[in-house]
């Protein structure tokens, strides 16, 4: 009988805060800038260059370690970890090593077998390095110190999770969390916050944990995901051939679906941490703690069930609104302008998400403003347009955000209510199609469906439904 195998994952999870200004320094920390033009002495390690503390850091920290069930050390500290590659300027990275700001946390998801808890042995701060960008066509690599001293946080899991199911949920729990609190964007595709898989498989039943690889470079749910199938896989079957894992670094190739070795795993003596002599202490006072804890918003758990309650939304139209900030967002704008929860849970649910889809695009990608959407709703609601033209306007209103009254009144999209212009157009229709008519009065009443989608289709959708209905009922039946 083959041997069964268990899955044991840990992950640290890198997050870049949403601060204007780096860690240490007063320099930009804007994404997508030309590259070397946010650096100054601090953040590019000049000799003699000193570091300050952006207060806004530590608060960020506290408030995720907040959310996240954390006890926090209110006298922490920064240690220096060093080591030589080309995007460290310092030939240092400050981080925390014995006293990080946060410790001993959790988080809850959800999975198949119900809902479990993801230990969080600690979060700290820390500073980003910069990026080698390797040219390929030039043969070299170049530096960009952009990056090079953007505030991170570094969430440490316990091994706690044991299938990629389980990751994925829990990534997704960290990410709205950090992303209702303000305290980053989370976006994946531009390194804002990243992943390191740390994997080992063993027996099942058996007490120890096995020998585990760390997977760096991975960028999307879906890598994440391929990565630790492969990296599973590939485990078990060095140790059904008789063979050992080593414990190292890897590297994973979502191209190619594989992962190849960096370098052995380093212990944290290879390091040589110590106290940064240069950064003072941090010391929490009880009051800028609970001045944190005050200012914690309403997080995705109490946003669905207020949902629920106050709007009177199912469960499902909540969860899926809540599931991103900005969707919630919106979602509570607009409702506040034309209060109708259930008609803006309708439309974004349905056509926003379709578009979205369509678009390939997030949610945190809606441009539009909720003053727009709750117009177009009022626009349905007194009858200007029909339903029809409003998903055709919602489209405008989505792309371009459009002034929806304007756009009607400019592409003449207004309900047309001449009877006479309607009866006539039906009357003519009639005419055309006897046999449509001699049908429906044996009783088909499919027949009049013809009729009304022509009648709609000759007044260029401008009609209003029901009283295209109405009058070709009245009409079919004389």
């Amino acid at each position: 009988m083959s041997k069964q195998y268990e899955t044991v994952i840990g992950l640290e999870v890198h997050v870049e805060l949403a601060t204007k200004t780096k860690i240490f320094c007063g320099c930009s920390t804007e994404f997508g800038s030309a590259p070397n033009t946010h650096t100054c002495p601090v953040c590019t390690g000049m000799p003699g260059s000193l570091p300050v503390l952006n207060k806004q850091v530590v608060e960020y920290a506290m408030a995720v370690g907040l959310a996240t069930n954390c006890g926090i050390n209110q006298y922490c500290k920064f240690d220096r970890k060093n080591y030589f590659y080309p995007d460290n300027p310092q030939n240092y990275q400050i981080s925390q090593l014995y006293l990080p700001i946060c410790h001993d946390g959790w988080v809850e998801i959800e999975t198949a077998a119900g809902k479990k808890k993801v230990g969080i042995h600690e979060i700290h701060m820390e500073e980003d390095a910069g990026k080698l960008i390797h040219d390929e066509w030039e043969d070299c690599s170049l530096v960009d110190y952009n990056r090079s001293g953007v505030p991170l946080i570094e969430i440490v899991s316990e091994p706690d999770m044991r299938s990629a199911d389980e990751v994925i949920a829990y990534l997704e729990k960290l990410r709205l969390i950090i992303q209702y609190l303000g305290a980053s964007d989370c976006k994946l595709q531009e390194g804002s916050m990243r992943a390191d898989v740390n994997l080992s498989v063993r027996e099942v039943g058996a007490p120890e944990f096995g020998t585990r690889t760390e997977m760096k470079n991975l960028n999307s749910f879906k890598a994440i995901a391929r990565a630790i199938e492969g990296e599973r896989t590939r485990q078990i079957e060095l140790l059904e051939d008789g063979r050992t894992v080593t414990q190292e670094t890897r590297r994973w190739d979502d191209n190619k679906e594989s992962s190849h070795a960096m370098r052995s795993k380093e212990d944290a003596q290879d390091y040589r941490y110590f106290p940064d002599p240069d950064l003072v202490p941090v010391r929490i006072s009880d009051e800028w703690m609970e001045r944190v804890r005050e200012q914690q918003p309403e997080l995705r758990t109490e946003k669905l069930a207020r949902y629920e309650a106050e709007y009177g939304l199912p469960q499902y139209d909540a969860g899926i609104l809540t599931g991103s900030k900005h969707l919630a967002d919106v979602f509570e704008q607009t409702v506040a302008l034309c209060g109708r929860p259930k008609e803006v849970s309708n439309w974004l649910m349905t056509e926003a998400m379709r578009l979205l889809k369509e678009e390939e695009q997030e949610p945190e990608d809606m441009k539009f403003a909720p003053a727009h959407l709750a117009a177009l709703i009022g626009l349905v609601d007194t009858g200007v347009i029909n339903r029809t033209v409003a998903r055709t306007v919602f489209e405008a209103v989505f792309k371009e955000d459009v002034d929806p009254e304007r756009y009607v009144e400019e592409k003449g999209l207004r309900v047309v209510n001449d009877e006479g212009a309607l009866k006539q157009v039906i009357e003519e229709l009639l005419a055309a199609n006897p046999q449509s008519v001699a049908d429906f009065q044996a009783g088909k009443e499919k027949a009049m469906g013809f009729i009304v989608g022509q009648t709609m289709r000759a007044m260029k959708g401008k009609a209003d439904p029901a009283a295209v209905n109405a009058m070709v009922r009245e009409l079919m039946s004389r």
